[in-house]
């Protein structure tokens, strides 16, 4: 059998992923996707993924497009498909706002109202949160997008002012604060996500397989190494990733990993869907408990109260 080809962002968040194939002989090809989730949901829908670990905001908006105009091989619908499977991460995200390094005409988030945004692919988290930004902030008009892929480009962008602004994972940008990196750029404000982070999914074919279940299984034990290994993860987030020790150090301090991956707990898809609709990002009207979330069950391939109900965990 072919090893699953599992898709992930090469960030801090993926230690206890790299954990998992290190020390508990998981069995996968772990693909980077650095431009983030809505790469990995073009990659999915094409037949290039198995499983993938991404950001809740931009799988849910996927799921609820829909997945008929990103059809790109001759298989099945269904084999396309994809539905949430984990919780990976329980607390939200903090997302930076940032500008170029030099951008005086841009000192806080008062000053981004009709302004160019950067992001790395439409769809993707840092797509999608803009409209959660334009929501609370009380602006109507979406923003203009400019899709610059990944994280260095986006950082390039904004100094070279074919964007004004971008938001990205705070620890991923605070080395970037610094004059003395490569395209510097200045933060201007922050946001989080209303829900938990990071949501694991997987092709429809492999739920209640054994082999989802064995990675799901391998997963849990990466991050329990990862909670009882605290100094080895941040050697290992700080020389083969993109951050400074003490960095890793104080994200460590607020991070919190699900305990069992396995499942999605409904309230947080209700919410996430009703957020992502008040926002403008997919259709519909939010209405707690209302025909939209018996629509929104369709995403989850396991759900987390199914779990506890049964006595797993």
């Amino acid at each position: 059998m072919l090893p699953l080809r599992v898709g992930y962002v090469p960030e801090h968040f993926s230690t206890p992923l790299h954990f998992a194939k290190i020390y508990f002989a998981l069995s996968a090809d772990l693909i980077p996707f650095p431009s983030g989730t809505g790469h990995m949901v073009t990659a999915l829908r094409a037949g290039e993924l198995d499983i993938a670990i991404g950001l809740t905001e931009g799988w849910i908006a996927a799921l609820a497009k829909g997945s008929s105009s990103s059809q790109t091989t001759n298989e099945p619908q269904e084999a396309n498909d994809f539905k949430l499977v984990g919780t990976y991460v329980e607390t939200p995200l903090c997302w930076a706002i940032s500008t170029g390094h030099d951008r005086d005409d841009i000192t806080g988030i008062q000053d981004l109202k009709g302004k160019k945004l950067g992001v790395s692919r439409i769809g993707s988290g840092s797509h999608v949160m803009s409209y959660v930004l334009a929501d609370r902030e009380g602006w109507n008009q979406p923003f203009e997008c400019v899709p610059l892929q990944t994280f260095e480009k986006l950082r390039k962008g904004v100094n070279d002012r074919i964007v004004d602004f971008f938001m990205w994972e705070y620890f991923t940008s605070k080395r970037y604060y610094s004059s003395a990196t490569l395209h510097p750029i200045k933060q201007v404000g922050e946001i989080y996500t209303p829900w938990s982070s990071w949501k694991i999914v997987a092709r429809t074919p492999l739920i209640d397989t054994l082999e989802l279940n064995s990675f799901l299984d391998k997963l849990n034990a990466g991050i329990e190494y990862f909670e009882e290994h605290k100094e080895e993860a941040v050697q290992y987030i700080s020389t083969e990733l993109d951050y400074k020790e003490e960095d890793a150090e104080e994200w460590m301090k607020n991070v919190r990993f699900s305990g069992d991956v396995r499942g999605v707990k409904k309230d947080v898809v209700q919410m996430t869907v009703e957020m992502l609709q008040k926002a403008g990002v997919i259709d519909g009207e939010a209405s707690p408990g209302g025909a939209e979330f018996n629509e929104a069950k369709r995403f989850l391939g396991i759900m987390k109260e199914d779990i506890e109900n049964s006595g797993r965990i």
